[in-house]
């Protein structure tokens, strides 16, 4: 829709007033309260083309920043350098210095590896010794274990990778397979614990044929407090050679099967018991589990 002549001769002169008031140095919001024009988008467009006079401007908190990383730059540091020597982000610091050249390198391309590659140890370092100090504190809180605590730790621990009772097939005995030997030893505690002795146990090892069994037997007797003989007939997996295996080596000593003899009673408290700790958490008909 066309504007009518007289709105347009209205808003030039007061356009011209505003540019009067601009050039006189005046602020927008003194423009405003003169010529009483509230409407934010008028007002931009009476002053569009002026502009704000210097008083008006707020200075910018990072202008010495900015300065200062230029001057760093020309002085051919890195953005790396600048931004630990400022302490603001990398952005920031390619913002400011983008348009400078590149300075020149200051080393050879094997000395700026071996200073990428101690860099890299450095923070490896660090790293590690982060997660040794998380492992160690949250460790440090666990503790003592009461009898319910190992109790319910070793229930869950069976429900993880023991043998477990199916309706299709009924296997209500106790066996435990594990190459953790850590795994192993709160296991056997947990067996100590439900007062089930050594004698009960039938132990053997399963390892792989091309490893060292005689010293895989030997680890795991040691571990149980038994003789070798004492272990069960070891069982053997055959090698596939086109297969690439990466438990090898003199750290690799098989699994160790746990069976408790006699364990029908034990595993149904076992099973039992697991279904008290998931009604617990999350309560609902049994009836149902076997």
């Amino acid at each position: 829709m066309a504007h009518s002549p007289g709105r347009y001769a209205d808003f030039e002169t007061l356009r011209e007033r505003a540019v009067a008031l601009r050039r006189a140095g005046y602020s927008l919001r003194q423009i405003r309260d003169e010529l009483q024009v509230h409407n934010k988008e008028t007002l931009q467009r009476l002053v569009e083309g002026e502009p704000p006079p210097e008083w008006t401007k707020r200075p910018r908190a990072k202008d010495e920043l900015r300065q200062r990383a230029r001057e760093l730059r020309q002085q051919g540091w890195t953005y790396n350098q600048i931004q630990a020597e400022l302490g603001c982000s990398k952005s920031s610091v390619s913002l400011w210095v983008r348009d400078l050249p590149h300075p020149e390198p200051r080393c050879t391309p094997e000395e700026q590896r071996e200073r990428m590659n101690a860099g890299l140890a450095r923070l490896q370092a660090t790293r590690q010794q982060e997660r040794e100090t998380t492992k160690q504190a949250a460790a440090a809180a666990v503790g003592t274990l009461t009898a319910r605590e190992l109790f319910l730790t070793g229930v869950a621990l069976y429900r993880a990778e023991g043998t477990k009772d199916k309706p299709h097939v009924r296997r209500e005995a106790v066996e435990f397979v594990n190459s953790d030997p850590d795994v192993i030893r709160v296991f056997l505690a947990w067996l100590d614990l439900l007062a089930v002795g050594r004698d009960r146990l039938h132990c053997r090892v399963m390892i792989h044929e091309s490893a060292d069994v005689l010293a895989a037997e030997r680890y795991w007797a040691d571990l149980l407090g038994l003789d070798r003989s004492d272990l069960g007939k070891t069982i053997l997996k055959k090698h596939n050679p086109t297969t690439v295996r990466k438990n090898t080596g003199q750290s690799y000593r098989g699994c160790l099967g746990v069976k408790v003899r006699q364990g029908a009673d034990l595993y149904r408290r076992i099973e039992g018991a697991w279904y008290g700790i998931v009604e617990a958490v999350h309560p609902g008909d049994l009836s149902n589990r076997t």
